[in-house]
């Protein structure tokens, strides 16, 4: 018996695809802790963490594995999630960098899925665009509390995005727009932040977890290649948006197909890069074949040696 024999209901070989993909999380925050958690349970064997922050007191309340020891050494985030994926699976291959995604962008690009666990519209926009180059499925994740003042009652609501090549992207679902980027950048460097707890990430991290699931082993015979679920906590309900449904089968105008991939990229040089990270970095684990799914690595590769890229 084998610590994922009560997942056997996945499919065949769903414990091998599983262990050979590699995951990127963008944010260790709130959302992201849950699913670095939840994706070592289930087997994941890769994982590429990034971000530039350290814990403090006020995460406590939603960072999973976070511990006011970790407060006082300002632990950054990335070790915290290391440490959490670890104790579940001391075999996982970990790369983490504390630093901002753009910064290390080089260190996602081999990924077989990538999930945002990120506050800022804009910085969804940028990473979506960094995947879409890449031909990389995104897993998008957010959620807001609006006050009422009349009742002062609070609206907690939440989504998670699906967003691969050739289907709606986040502007598209309008969760993008330039309205919402102007918003943004006239509140830049106000004080304050975003409210955050931890039982709505829980719920959309487990729905994003299920979503990466479905992509990489044979458990659904068609798994998504679009999907928004959006989250409402007040009534307790993640259902999927009508917004997805009025956008399925036409063309998303922000991402044509052939501004898709980038003819620099060399797969096989990546691959190489990884698999010669010095001791130092932790990812000393031999890296196996990637999980062969339609969007993993080995197939971008052909993509585009057909394109004549590479």
């Amino acid at each position: 018996m084998t610590w994922l024999d009560r997942q056997s209901f996945l499919g065949a070989k769903s414990d091998a695809r599983l262990d050979a993909a590699t995951v990127g999380l963008v944010g260790l925050g709130g959302g992201n802790s849950h699913v670095a958690q939840q994706l070592a349970h289930v087997g994941i064997g890769g994982f590429v963490l990034l971000d530039d922050d350290i814990i403090t007191l006020t995460n406590l309340n939603r960072l999973v594995g976070g511990t006011r020891d970790d407060v006082k050494a300002e632990r950054p985030k990335v070790e915290i999630a290391g440490r959490v994926i670890r104790a579940v699976n001391p075999n996982a291959r970990i790369v983490l960098r504390q630093a901002k995604w753009q910064e290390a962008g080089e260190l996602l690009r081999g990924c077989d899925i990538i999930v945002g666990g990120l506050d800022h519209i804009g910085s969804k926009d940028e990473l979506e665009a960094f995947c879409r180059r890449f031909m990389i499925p995104y897993i998008d994740m957010g959620m807001d509390v609006t006050l009422l003042h009349e009742s002062g009652e609070s609206l907690v609501s939440g989504q998670v995005i699906l967003s691969t090549p050739g289907e709606p992207c986040l502007r598209c679902l309008q969760l993008v727009t330039d309205e919402r980027l102007k918003a943004e950048a006239q509140r830049y460097g106000a004080a304050g932040s975003r409210p955050q707890v931890v039982w709505p990430n829980g719920a959309l991290a487990s729905t994003a977890v299920g979503l990466v699931v479905q992509l990489i082993t044979p458990w659904m015979h068609d798994p998504p290649r679009s999907a928004y679920f959006a989250y409402d906590a007040n009534l307790g309900t993640i259902t999927p948006s009508d917004r997805l449904a009025r956008r399925l089968g036409r063309p998303c105008p922000h991402y044509p197909a052939k501004t898709v991939g980038d003819p620099m990229f060399d797969v096989r040089r990546y691959l190489e890069r990884i698999e010669r990270l010095p001791p130092s970095e932790p990812a000393a684990q031999p890296r196996p074949q990637p999980v062969a799914s339609r969007w993993s690595i080995r197939a971008v590769a052909a993509w585009l040696r057909k394109m004549a890229w590479f």
